[in-house]
């Protein structure tokens, strides 16, 4: 074999390469707004005896939807009207506001990964039908990434570990402590609240490199 084509032959392989690692490391990113998720029994108490969510539009995380539904959210300085719900009902009501939401509310919820509501900050909802008040549920919830297993083996991350991603776009920040998620019923996609979009410029649909502690060591 000549030199010219192992010449090539090492280029494709290198090209090859560097494809691998750019799917490896890329992450799609999207901005999640102020939304809430509710028990079925608090969706009753809200909207009226045996109401069900109604499916406005499908989520990007498999079997999730944008419920037609909203609620106002109160707290001691403020409300906020119109907060989405997202369905299907869970098993406990949860709240997720940005840092600058709980500045008009006047409360502070504690920084915390999604279902972790035990001593959060209380928050009282207003529907339709009824109103409740809760002593706690109300979160700013961690920037997380959601992936399959098969997606934590192509990064080499497992659930629970944390990482850190720099976006891809004209004004690069990179989120320390990006909490991985890992089920076989996710889809890949990282998950941010308004005021970490705002900060980075950050749109839906972008995408973010990955990189792990061990590898800055």
């Amino acid at each position: 074999m000549n030199q010219k084509a192992i010449q090539t032959i090492v280029q494709e392989v290198v090209q090859q390469l560097s494809n691998t690692t750019s799917k490896r490391q890329a992450v799609p990113m999207a901005v999640s707004a102020r939304h809430c998720h509710l028990s079925q029994q608090d969706v009753q108490a809200l909207f009226g005896e045996d109401y069900g969510l109604t499916k406005k539009a499908d989520l990007s995380q498999p079997g999730q939807f944008a419920a037609n539904e909203t609620i106002t959210i109160v707290g001691p300085r403020g409300s906020i009207e119109n907060v989405r719900i997202l369905g299907p009902a869970r098993n406990m009501s949860q709240v997720e506001v940005s840092k600058t939401d709980s500045f008009k509310l006047g409360l502070k919820p504690p920084l915390r990964e999604s279902g972790d509501i035990k001593n959060s900050a209380p928050i009282t909802l207003v529907g339709p039908k009824g109103s409740l008040y809760k002593k706690e549920g109300l979160i700013i919830a961690k920037a997380h990434i959601h992936m399959t297993p098969e997606d934590a083996k192509l990064y080499g991350v497992e659930n629970g570990e944390y990482v850190r991603i720099t976006s891809q776009n004209e004004r690069p920040i990179t989120l320390e402590h990006v909490l991985i998620r890992v089920s076989p019923t996710y889809k890949l996609e990282m998950h941010i609240d308004t005021d970490e979009a705002n900060a980075g410029l950050i749109s839906t649909g972008e995408t973010g490199t990955l990189s792990r502690y061990e590898e800055s060591v």
